[in-house]
């Protein structure tokens, strides 16, 4: 996603960007071959991005910081970096999870990591490797301050790349993390081939819940109908590049967490992203039955057609 978003700033004539990364092999292998090879494939980089694993080359004279590190990885990488990073530079954060320890949001853990600044989360249903080939898409940018939002709005904006602005960094950062949850249990339900009519029920009531447990949280209802919400979970549980539907397709399967983590390159989120929510939403009572299915099958070794059977009998209610 990194390698998305330089490629996406780098559209505009006025602005300039750069890709560092901790891995100097990894970093010199795009510098010379002017792609990311390892994860996305055919997709040239222009010379004029700047491409180091300097952090000091990479911060120089920015105006702007993009956070693309991993949820798990966000504290101990931001703790590491903090000494090189400026103080007061904006950052906009594409991070999608939540800290277990603390259920801190990335957005408050950019903030205790570098100290104290403005975040703007950039979210919605945007595949890294569909924004790379330039096809249309639609995100939003949230932020307390709406014109830091706005501008964040017109750095990214491209002919092919659409960003509605909002001041729910909470609501956005939340859904941002739960559908990955929901993209799991979506995945289930395909490994167990349970069909369309299966999926479509599964998703609308995972969006009630999502808002439900939004709402508890602080969030504003009407950011979870948009695209931080419905948009991110109809793109996460359909698509075929989603890493958090893979994880549930295989699990669905019959394979256990630990052989698939063993054998996944890329970071599914929403795994612990589950067992966070799983935790706040019984301390504090919020009824989860999906999040809680899926927390049983990720981590409490109940298959996943015993999960579906649980939701399944569960009482009747009113909608």
């Amino acid at each position: 996603m990194g390698t998305a978003c330089a490629l996406l700033l780098s559209q505009h004539d006025d602005q300039r960007a750069a890709i560092w990364g901790h891995n100097h092999g990894h970093i010199d292998s795009i510098r010379q071959t002017r792609c990311n090879e390892r994860l996305l494939p055919d997709i040239a980089i222009p010379d004029e991005i700047e491409v180091t694993s300097d952090i000091h080359e990479a911060v120089a004279d920015a105006d702007f910081l993009v956070a693309t590190i991993p949820s798990k990885h966000l504290r101990e990488s931001l703790t590491k970096l903090a000494p090189s990073i400026p103080a007061n530079i904006p950052v906009v954060s594409v991070v999608k999870g939540i800290e277990v320890d603390t259920f801190y949001r990335p957005s408050q853990i950019i903030r205790e990591t570098i100290g104290d600044r403005p975040v703007i989360a950039l979210s919605g249903p945007s595949h890294a490797e569909e924004i790379a080939l330039k096809l249309p898409a639609s995100v939003v940018a949230a932020c307390e301050d709406l014109e830091l939002a706005k501008t964040v709005q017109h750095m990214f904006s491209t002919d092919r790349f659409r960003i509605y602005s909002n001041q729910d960094l909470v609501g956005v950062e939340l859904a941002g993390a739960i559908k990955n949850i929901v993209g799991i249990a979506a995945g289930i339900s395909d490994g167990l081939g349970y069909g369309d009519n299966a999926k479509a029920a599964l998703l609308t009531r995972a969006i009630v819940e999502m808002s439900r447990f939004g709402e508890s949280q602080g969030a504003d209802p009407n950011t979870f109908p948009g695209l931080a919400g419905v948009g991110d979970v109809i793109t996460t549980c359909c698509s075929p590049h989603g890493r958090n539907r893979r994880v549930g397709m295989r699990l669905g399967l019959g394979e256990s967490l630990e052989e698939i983590m063993n054998t996944m390159e890329q970071v599914a989120e929403g795994v612990t992203t589950c067992r966070a929510v799983h935790q706040r939403a019984l301390a504090q009572r919020i009824d989860m039955p999906i999040t809680a299915e899926v927390h049983a099958v990720l981590f409490e070794g109940k298959s996943a057609a015993a999960a579906t059977d649980s939701l399944m009998s569960r009482p009747y209610k009113q909608e």
